[in-house]
């Protein structure tokens, strides 16, 4: 599939998403700080989450006083307290977007209700990424259908069962770009339960474009899905992991987030072709670093070649030395003096 003029596909180079997420705090300087250096770490897009007080939380949690224990930082007030000082307003999403295109930098978020689907569209977002936690959530999946954007699922928390029907639900309702992300909704997860090899097991239960949605600490994990096919990596991103708020100790700084940007592009690059190809590069050093047949004392024209005679050694520009038990037996023609290239013309 294709976002904007990117070609996505499995083993390409990976689109790179920056997740701000709620990072920004509600604070719109802080927010375009961080743009601007996801931007310079070499990102394509920068995503935030579009949700408000009423359109994700149901009132009875609230008043629960609910708290999500397995982010590492200790939160500030009630949940309701954090809801209304991060949640991204309908204002905020328009600054963002204008200042994402003056930056020349995809703008995109993660809509939770079909009025933020209907916000984000006013904002021509080139797709919708639609969270792990909506992954059954079918009334919001059948409004995106007739928006004819791409469309970016998640797959943490869902047995396969539940991609397959959420991926038939997008297909049959007419979504022809779809790519789905492996995730692992713990913040972070332990190795033995990231599983990286579900992308090659996503590549080919769905045979569509398989990314990775990444909440691991630093890099190490996303540059290995890269060279799993992963063709989309969105990881967490903050300008400083000490910062009040929900994920910015799990979030990638600008110095890892360089890191994946640049090497996920040299890895997806380097691996190349399943067919054996022999560089040009290659093929020139060859010559200087193999070696070729060499005369172990000087020959005079009538000796016959025995294995004695013979050894190899660099440059490779001569008769290979799998050839020595070929010119057993052959007559030298001209004399060849010792620990020289035996070339066929000196050969009968």
């Amino acid at each position: 599939m294709k976002i904007g003029n990117k070609e996505i596909q499995n083993f390409g180079s990976p689109y790179v998403i920056a997740e701000i997420g709620a990072n920004h705090n509600g604070d719109m300087e802080l927010a375009k700080k961080m743009i601007d250096s996801a931007m310079e770490c070499g990102v394509d897009a920068v995503k935030f989450q579009s949700w408000n007080p009423t359109s994700l939380i149901a009132k009875e949690e609230y008043e629960r006083n609910q708290s999500y224990d397995d982010s590492p930082k200790k939160h500030f007030g009630s949940l309701k307290e954090m809801v209304d000082k991060y949640y991204l307003r309908e204002e905020q999403h328009f600054e963002l977007k204008e200042y994402c295109d003056s930056k020349n930098v995809d703008f995109c978020s993660t809509p939770f209700s079909e009025n933020e689907v209907d916000l984000l569209e006013k904002c021509d977002v080139p797709f919708y990424k639609v969270a792990s936690m909506d992954i059954n959530n079918f009334q919001l999946l059948n409004y995106l259908c007739d928006k004819n954007k791409p469309v970016i699922l998640s797959t943490g928390m869902a047995r396969l069962s539940e991609i397959d029907k959420a991926v038939e639900l997008l297909v049959k309702n007419g979504v022809r770009d779809i790519a789905l992300l492996h995730c692992i909704s713990i913040y972070p997860p332990a190795y033995e339960d990231i599983n990286l090899k579900n992308i090659s097991m996503l590549q080919q239960a769905f045979d569509l474009p398989i990314g990775f949605s990444d909440h691991s600490i630093g890099f190490s994990i996303p540059l290995a899905s890269v060279a799993l096919g992963a063709c989309i990596i969105e990881k967490h991103f903050t300008t400083d992991k000490n910062l009040p708020g929900w994920d910015h100790e799990v979030s990638a700084d600008p110095s890892e987030m360089k890191i994946i940007c640049e090497e996920s592009a040299n890895i997806a690059e380097s691996m190349g072709s399943y067919a054996r190809v022999v560089s040009m590069a290659e093929q020139e050093k060859k010559k200087k670093f193999r070696r070729s047949i060499v005369t172990k004392r000087e020959l005079k024209p009538g000796h016959i070649l025995t294995n004695d005679d013979m050894t190899s050694k660099r440059p490779g520009t001569g008769i290979s030395p799998d050839m020595i038990p070929d010119l057993i037996g052959m007559k030298i023609t001209k004399n060849i003096e010792e620990d020289h290239l035996i070339s066929w013309d000196h050969l009968t």
